[in-house]
């Protein structure tokens, strides 16, 4: 009987790294990831994942996660609370990762980048992901790369939180159409390209059913929760003129770069890709997807209800100032 594939999962913390933990666990392989602080990693363990701690700009860390293993997922990005640039993290670490790979001879890897990141590398964190892709094209490593636009989770906190809460939603420049993906489902297509060798040393985009406009995500909202939004448009003038003030203060360095991010939302750029095919070469059903409007219903169906058991216990004076 032939052993379970042995994967390292990087970035397995993260929104997308701990789907992809659990979706490779729940198909059959051995999952370790490689994790800075063990003890804020503690479900992965019990969702049956190894952890290994450790940095990506060890070398003797790399080489401790890579032992034995088969392939590599690598999800990992900085954090927005790291105080060092991103480049020093991300950068930095994907060059000393990938060359002990090349090393130990872990060949297959499958990388998780953004839909065109080389149309914005004046971004950094765009940067970096054209980057490791120029890295990885130009490496003899077996690889895959899924290139997203972004997660349905990040819509919770952009606009259904704000709109429940009655807190303005925040709009820059001429937003972006954005194909929003629900992180699950990106996992999906990261443990799906492991045994899909049509998918080897290929790069994919991996989008939403539907680019949306956000117009359009802010009125699904306003319907789902039966609040009314505030929006407030903010020039990009001056999400300039804030990230060049935080960047005069290294310890918030990260946020300014993570401010720079403003730019691809804000820029009208269609983020958005034809699926057809990618869903045919990765033999994963289309409808099986989530889309925004089941993905913002069930969001708000349980925090609603959740809001509802909560204001039951209050008093006469409480009920007045809480939210339903």
């Amino acid at each position: 009987m032939q052993s379970p594939m042995k994967v390292l999962v990087l970035g397995g913390t993260g929104t997308l790294g701990r789907q992809i933990a659990k979706a490779a666990t729940d198909f059959g392989y051995e999952v370790r990831c490689l994790v800075r602080r063990p003890r804020s990693a503690a479900f992965l363990q019990e969702w049956g994942c190894e952890l290994v701690q450790g940095d990506l700009l060890s070398v003797q860390d790399v080489r401790s996660a890579l032992k034995d293993i088969d392939a590599v997922i690598d999800a990992a990005t900085s954090r927005p609370d790291d105080p060092k640039s991103v480049y020093e993290i991300d950068w930095d670490g994907k060059l000393n990762f990938y060359r002990i790979c090349s090393d130990l001879e872990v060949k297959r890897v499958v990388f998780i980048s953004l839909l065109a990141a080389e149309k914005y590398r004046n971004v950094p964190m765009m940067d970096i992901k054209y980057c490791t892709e120029l890295l990885l094209s130009e490496s003899s490593l077996d690889y895959t790369i899924l290139q997203g636009a972004a997660f349905m989770q990040g819509v919770i906190g952009q606009f259904a939180i704000p709109i429940l809460d009655s807190q303005p939603v925040w709009i820059s420049g001429t937003p972006s159409d954005i194909a929003y993906m629900n992180t699950q489902d990106m996992a999906r297509f990261a443990v799906a390209a492991l045994n899909r060798p049509k998918t080897i040393r290929k790069s994919f985009p991996v989008v939403g059913p539907k680019a949306w406009k956000t117009e359009d995500l802010v009125k699904l909202c306003e319907e789902s929760c039966d609040r009314k939004a505030r929006v407030w448009k903010v020039s990009p003038f001056i999400i300039k003129a804030a990230q060049g003030l935080i960047s005069f203060f290294e310890s918030s360095l990260n946020i300014a770069e993570r401010l720079s991010f403003s730019e691809v939302s804000g820029s009208g750029m269609l983020l958005d890709a034809p699926m057809d095919e990618t869903y045919k070469i990765f033999g994963l059903d289309p409808s099986e997807t989530t889309t925004m409007e089941s993905y913002i219903k069930e969001y708000y169906d349980v925090i609603l209800q959740r809001l509802k058991e909560m204001g039951a216990d209050l008093d006469k004076e409480d009920k007045k100032k809480f939210p339903i």
